[in-house]
């Protein structure tokens, strides 16, 4: 019975304005702030590196901000959130991605590669341009 009461409160709050994203995807969330008696939108933008289902669903969003790495959690279902644009899609193979954590900016990109045919090619080349320029300094 209480499952009942739950869920048809939960499906009012529910959002259907955002858009299907993946771990790995870079999305732009535009989250409102309100300072005093203002409210303006604020852009966050990065990489998601968890997403969790469910009526209480969030995601994970990580971003490199002047060298230091940031991450914000964002309810998926919030008033707080304006909208969600989703900037680059990528393959990845895992769920979680908690490993971007520890690598560099080059390799980071290198792990979330762009979906499509030539997806490896691409992350092979830029690999092989940053090895050539690192030898060649």
């Amino acid at each position: 019975m209480s499952n009942l009461v739950i869920e048809k409160l939960l499906a009012k709050t529910r959002r259907t304005d955002v858009p299907e994203f993946h771990s790995g995807d870079t999305v732009r969330v535009h989250v409102k702030i309100r300072e005093g008696d203002k409210e303006r939108l604020q852009a966050f933008e990065g990489v998601v590196i968890k997403r969790d289902k469910g009526p209480q669903a969030s995601f994970t969003v990580r971003k490199i901000s002047f060298g230091q790495g940031v991450e914000r959690i964002f309810p998926l279902h919030s008033k707080v959130i304006d909208k969600v644009d989703v900037v680059r899609s990528s393959k990845v193979r895992r769920a979680k991605l908690y490993y971007l954590r520890g690598l560099k900016a080059k390799r980071r990109a290198c792990a979330t590669s762009s979906r499509g045919p030539f997806a490896s090619a691409i992350c092979d080349r830029e690999a092989a341009l940053v090895l050539c320029a690192a030898l060649s300094s």
